[in-house]
This record gives C-alpha cells, structure tokens and sequence, in this order.
C-alpha cells in the first residue's frame, strides 16, 4: 500500500515538473504588450520553479544560435529517465 502511495507521488511529482517546463518554455515564446502582472508573477514562479532544473543544463548545453535553447528539452527527457529509475527501484524494494 504505502509502494502505491510513494509511486504515485512520484508520477505526480514528475509530472507536475514537466508541466511547469513546458509552461516555461511556452511563455518564453509569448511575451504580452504593455505591463501585465499576472503574466509576470506566472513567469516568476514557473521561473523559479525550473531554474534549478534547466541552470545545470545550460551550463553544459549552451543556446544554438540567437535564443535558441534545448535546456527544457534535455531537462524533460533526463526527468523521464530519473522518474523511471526511481519507479523500477522502488518496484524492486515492493518485490523484497
């Protein structure tokens, strides 16, 4: 029982992460006329949020040409692969 409640916390956590990536990356391409609050305190809590994951990335994989950034990509793709290992090591603690 508790092996279903922690596996499902971290899909959900993951999850909610890859979101929060995304979001990132689509509000990179918009950016609104004028001055609009809601849109910059969403940009600094998703900011935040991710720049911990995608600063490490960067550092490694800088932007192709002007402002072209792979960093949310890797960081998604590098987060499926932590989140699966995570749930096949935690099947195998299940199985014990």
């Amino acid at each position: 029982m508790i092996f279903v409640i922690i596996r499902s916390a971290i899909s959900m956590f993951f999850g909610a992460l890859n979101l929060l990536i995304i979001i990132r990356a689509v509000l990179s391409w918009f950016r609104p006329r004028g001055y609009n609050r809601l849109y910059y305190d969403i940009e600094r809590v998703v900011f935040s949020l991710t720049e911990p994951v995608l600063a490490p990335i960067r550092n490694v994989l800088p932007p192709i040409g002007p402002g072209i950034d792979f960093s949310p990509l890797v960081a998604i793709i590098l987060l499926d692969v932590v989140k699966r290992l995570l749930l096949e090591l935690l099947g195998g603690l299940a199985r014990l």
